[in-house]
Order: structure tokens, then C-alpha cells, then sequence
């Protein structure tokens, strides 16, 4: 977890809900990638897969600004994190979830957590379930479950899924300054440890807490804590880890969904339609 998520609010929609002051810039060279307007917009994605676009909201300062202050703003990010140490990008599809419990710690997360906080907006995110047993097993590390029935976790109340996330800047050094693929920037989103309490809304036969239906979930950011989690002036680690706490329990909802959105090429509004039973049996 997360490996798959829906986004579906607009550019227009995340501007009023977070407050943006500048729209989607090209994702190119540091220097010049926070002072553009948007090229295009992306598509409501139902089925947001690694190493896809997505947006991300982020503070940061406008180049040759008169003003230094960070200013806000949305912008396209692709999904699996490349530290700018790589040498190549082929890790980042790998590189999707950083832990909240080492992020401040691991080398290819520490200097994003420092000072390249982000927020990845989402309806909500997926999840499949199996049986305890074979979740035991995965965190133990002795085998990868297979995935059955998939669960759609979100809001209860409808708000946007304000995922905690890392960007991170990478240069390919085997192409020149202005060409449009000469710089990457690539995000993660920072997971912590299911809820294990009642949720808001659960399905009459399935699931009764997050933790029933996986033993990680993204690391969701309440309104208070935006301006904190975007704030680049935050650089003290343990400053910054105690924004790491889990939301208040009792704010999420989950539902069966159907096991299309199991094939990424599957994508579209009726991946998000709550089932009256689970089409996959489970252990509940």
C-alpha cells in the first residue's frame, strides 16, 4: 500500500480546496519549473497506477520573484520517487510508498522529507483483501499475497484524500539543458500503520476497520496540518515527525468495488461504484 488510487477532482476544484495560487506548470528543470502556467491539464484517473502523472500540491518560491516567500501551487508530478543521487530512473515504479516510521532516515527519502513536502490529492485509494493469515505472512516478508477482492477506502464525508507525499528533483545528464525530458520530478506518498478502530461506514459483510484490509494505509493529512506539512521552512527532523501522526480514527469509509479496477488498463467513474456484496469471497 497505496499501489493504486483515484483522482478525479479538478485543477479548478483543488485550487479552492487548497488554496493554489499558480496551476500546472511543465514538469522540467528545477529552475524554471515553478514559473510557467499550465501546458495541460490531466484527466480525471479512476485508476491512478505507478509512474503515471498526478497532481501534487506543493509550496515552493518563484524564480526571480521579487517576493521570496513560497507561493502554492498544483502541479504535475510523476508517481514513483527518483532520487536525484540515481544514476538511472528504472527504481521509481519501486519507489512509490515511503514509511513513515524511517522516512526522516532512509538515504533515498531524507533530504525530500527535509525540505520537499508535498500533498497528493485523491478521492481515495484501493485496497484488496485476502485472508489474515496470508496478511501475516506479508508483513512478515515471507510471501506477497495475492490480491482478491478490492476495497475502495475514502472520506466519509466526501472531502478530498490529502495523502502526505515527498517530490524530488532528478537530472538525466545524457540529455541537454532544454530538452523536455532533461529533468524528472517524481513523487512518493508516505504510508503509516492502518487504523485499527471502527470505521465511519463499513460494509455489512466485509471489513470493520482499515486494518482488516491491509496493515499499511497512506498517511492522510487533516486540514490543520497543510500549511505545517507544505511550509519548505520546516527543515527539523523531529519537527517534522510529529506531523507524521495518523489522523483522528472514525474519518474513512470502505466498500467493495469491482475486481475491473484489478487491470490497470481498466478506468473510469463505475470503478468507484459500491457493490452490495463483495464479487470475491475473504475470510470475514
Amino acid at each position: 500500500m497505496c499501489g493504486r488510487y483515484a483522482a478525479s477532482r479538478s485543477p479548478e476544484d483543488l485550487a479552492e480546496v487548497f488554496g493554489i495560487e499558480r496551476g500546472v506548470p511543465p514538469a522540467r528543470a528545477e529552475s524554471r519549473a515553478c514559473e510557467r502556467e499550465p501546458e495541460e491539464a490531466l484527466e480525471p484517473d479512476y485508476n491512478v497506477a505507478p509512474t503515471k502523472e498526478v497532481f501534487a500540491v506543493l509550496d515552493r518560491a518563484l524564480k526571480d520573484a521579487d517576493d521570496p516567500r513560497p507561493v502554492r501551487q498544483l502541479r504535475k508530478l510523476k508517481w514513483g520517487l527518483v532520487p536525484s543521487w540515481a544514476r538511472t530512473p528504472e527504481g521509481g515504479a519501486r519507489m512509490i510508498n515511503a514509511r513513515a516510521e524511517t522516512v526522516h532516515e532512509k538515504p533515498s527519502y531524507r533530504r525530500a522529507f527535509a525540505t520537499r513536502r508535498c500533498i497528493l490529492p485523491a478521492d481515495g485509494y484501493y485496497e484488496w483483501v485476502t485472508g489474515t493469515q496470508e496478511r501475516d505472512l506479508e508483513v512478515e516478508g515471507k510471501r506477497k499475497r495475492p490480491r482478491k477482492q478490492p476495497y475502495f477506502v475514502t472520506p466519509a464525508d466526501g472531502s478530498v484524500f490529502a495523502m502526505a507525499g515527498l517530490y524530488e528533483f532528478w537530472r538525466d545528464r545524457t540529455l541537454p539543458d532544454d530538452h523536455p525530458r532533461a529533468w524528472w520530478v517524481t513523487c512518493s506518498v508516505i504510508t503509516t500503520e492502518a487504523e485499527t478502530t471502527p470505521l465511519a461506514m463499513a460494509p455489512a459483510d466485509g471489513p470493520k476497520a482499515l486494518a482488516d484490509i491491509h496493515p499499511r494505509m497512506p498517511l492522510m493529512l487533516t486540514p490543520d496540518r497543510w500549511d505545517a506539512w507544505l511550509d519548505p521552512a520546516r527543515t527539523d527532523t523531529e519537527d517534522l515527525r510529529g506531523l507524521l501522526a495518523p489522523p483522528p480514527p472514525g474519518l474513512m469509509r470502505a466498500f467493495p468495488v469491482s475486481t475491473a479496477v484489478s487491470n490497470v488498463r481498466n478506468n473510469g467513474p463505475d470503478l468507484l461504484k459500491e457493490l452490495e456484496a463483495p464479487e470475491e469471497s475473504t475470510l470475514f
